[in-house]
């Protein structure tokens, strides 16, 4: 994929709107490529700061007074010289405060912890299967369809568990990205769709469900046998955390 491509795709790899082909084709130009990726760096800092409330603050006690006074005394100026330097000084102010920001949220997120940056990855791909024809690849409630179907499409084969006696239906699987190709098995109790990410894990033991809530979702994640697991639903968090038992009882 070429620069001019991935820059006609990145808005759309940035808010999870490339289906997995153009995803990857994307990820690995980025990996190759330090000006786009520096570009993407950039798009995802300034998408942060919008939703960061941490980045927000108050102005000074009469500064909007001072600024009303500026303005007005602009408008009343006949010197056309100084209400430009006036629009060039607030331009300048302008940029200055952007590049300081920017460094700022580039700077945080490379302090993030790296389970941090997973659970984002993770509530994206989340996030993405709720577009439409996008929830799963294979259609089926049973796991010795979705088991095989993954065969060849993953360098790792996914367990798949069949928890409709507990409550929890087999809807099918897909294949997602998580910063790399992983399996991702739906789910469903009542109206909530469940999505079990799974790929193997690098940090050897097992590890317990850890809880969290992310964008409004319910998230656990834990290792077993090799493999990480990241659960994540809108489903109440008691349910989410008994759907974590029942699959990790199937797994002993």
């Amino acid at each position: 994929m070429s620069c001019q491509e991935t820059i006609g795709l990145i808005h759309a790899y940035l808010d999870g709107e490339l289906d997995l082909v153009r995803n990857i084709e994307v990820v690995e130009h980025l990996r190759g490529c330090n000006t786009c990726a520096q570009n993407f760096e950039s798009l995802r800092a300034l998408q942060a700061a919008t939703r960061n409330s941490a980045f927000r603050f108050e102005p000074a006690s009469g500064f909007e007074n001072r600024v009303r006074s500026a303005v007005r005394r602009e408008a009343r100026a006949d010197s056309r010289p100084l209400a430009t330097s006036w629009r060039w000084l607030i331009a300048a102010v302008a940029l200055v405060c952007l590049l300081v920001l920017i460094l700022s949220l580039t700077m945080f997120r490379r302090d993030q912890p790296a389970d941090e940056l997973m659970a984002q990855e993770v509530v994206a791909g989340h996030i993405r299967s709720l577009m439409p024809g996008h929830l799963t690849d294979v259609v089926t409630s049973d796991q010795h369809t979705v088991k095989p179907w993954f065969d060849g499409k993953l360098d790792f084969s996914p367990p798949v568990r069949d928890l409709t006696q507990q409550g929890f239906t087999l809807v099918g699987g897909r294949l997602d990205y998580v910063d790399r190709p992983v399996a991702a098995l739906v789910y469903q109790r009542r109206q909530h769709l469940i999505n079990l990410f799974v790929w193997p894990s690098a940090t050897g033991p097992n590890a317990t469900e850890r809880a969290s809530v992310r964008q409004g979702y319910n998230l656990i994640h834990w290792t077993n046998a090799g493999m990480n697991f990241w659960a994540l639903s809108d489903l109440n968090l008691t349910e989410l955390q008994e759907f974590a038992r029942d699959l990790q009882d199937h797994q002993r």
